[in-house]
């Protein structure tokens, strides 16, 4: 058993040694980069608690995991509970924990909201990697404390590597092919990935005027439909930027943008964030040619070893990648039964909230199939 303290920081803090030795060493997650984290709190986006556990046993604390959680209040009569993703667009979960104090540093988060009184004991965990050996410990450790857990849903959510899931051949790709040829017969066709900071940012603004003329603005679901999560998401990617850790894709053809892909990295993970397509190309499947010679792009350059897909439900990457991931949804209650009425409600209250985003989902995948069908015929 190793010494290892939690102690609940500020992003202020200066971590940035810290937090690329523990990056360098685990499983990322540029969700809890503490970049991204500093922007949450300063932009006021989420009430946020961030954990950090230090290994003691060192001459010098050691930073061996991070985790952060939202502190969600629903007032007057609602539970009170911790939540993950620490803040909205955030989708991936798992803290980030150097794989020699997996479980020590696992049992040290658990302990440290266990004992502070100021906060809840029920926890909503969200967008949880099963795969990772961090979730394997936070399940251990929950198990270990005889809390009560309650697994409300599991997914599949698209991913690749250089080794395993490019789809070569098949009827997804003769279509992939078919669809550039076709696009390359109107002009000079392109795909644009520069990281620099300024690019980045410029790119950005190009994706935020295609997503809000896209069905998600008529929706009312653009980033640009909302003016506190527009800034806290111009404010992300500047400040990801800066240090590499985003870019904004785009494939042009005659020199215009007809389609977008924003990306987050994390170590040897790029993460697909958001997409958008100009509608009047889309017969050519825009949105699928970018992703799919973008994901040639990165693989062909050092430092990229694998690409996640941030859609919870597939998506058109899972079309195009053959790579799966489990994503799994819990609650669970720290409070030995001393909360049992509110964690009844809590874990009701997701179950209703995880049905109608199956109805919504469906619904909305079958649209998109209707017009993918549509599209064919044009």
């Amino acid at each position: 058993m190793h010494r290892i303290d939690v102690n609940f920081g500020t992003p202020e803090l200066d971590l940035a040694g810290q937090w690329a030795a523990l990056s360098g060493r685990s499983a990322g997650n540029v969700f809890m980069d503490p970049i991204a984290l500093r922007v949450v709190c300063s932009t006021h986006f989420a009430n946020m608690h961030v954990l950090l556990a230090w290994l003691r046993d060192a001459q010098a604390p050691r930073l061996v995991g991070l985790w952060a959680l939202q502190d969600v209040r629903v007032a007057p009569l609602g539970p009170a509970f911790l939540a993950t993703p620490p803040y909205n667009y955030a989708f991936l979960s798992n803290p980030v924990i150097d794989p020699d104090f997996m479980d020590d540093a696992a049992a040290a988060f658990l302990d440290a909201i266990d004992q502070n009184p100021h906060l809840p004991k029920l926890l909503r965990l969200r967008c949880l990697d099963a795969s990772s050996d961090s979730y394997a410990a936070i399940v251990k450790s929950l198990v270990a404390r005889n809390a009560r857990i309650v697994e409300l849903g599991e997914r599949q959510r698209a991913f690749v590597t250089r080794e395993f899931g490019v789809k070569r051949s098949g009827s997804t790709r003769k279509k992939l092919r078919h669809n550039w040829h076709r696009l390359c017969t109107l002009g000079q066709v392109e795909v644009v990935n520069d990281r620099s900071e300024s690019a980045a940012r410029d790119a950005f603004e190009v994706y935020l005027a295609m997503e809000a003329a896209s069905w998600k603005g008529a929706r009312g679901t653009a980033l640009l439909c909302n003016v506190a999560d527009a800034a806290f998401a111009r404010q992300l990617i500047a400040a990801l930027a800066a240090e590499r850790s985003a870019s904004v894709a785009l494939l042009k053809v005659n020199g215009r943008a007809i389609a977008a892909q924003v990306l987050l990295y994390g170590g040897a993970m790029a993460y697909t964030w958001k997409t958008a397509f100009d509608s009047g190309y889309g017969k050519f499947s825009p949105g699928a040619l970018l992703v799919d010679r973008l994901t040639e792009q990165l693989f062909a350059t050092d430092g990229i070893d694998a690409i996640e897909s941030c859609s919870p439900n597939g998506g058109f990457m899972a079309q195009i990648w053959d790579g799966r991931r489990a994503t799994v949804d819990l609650v669970a209650d720290l409070g030995c039964g001393n909360s049992s009425l509110r964690f009844n409600a809590l874990a009701n209250g997701e179950r209703v909230l995880a049905r109608l985003r199956h109805v919504r989902n469906t619904l909305h995948a079958v649209g998109e199939e209707a017009m993918r069908r549509r599209r064919a015929w044009l």
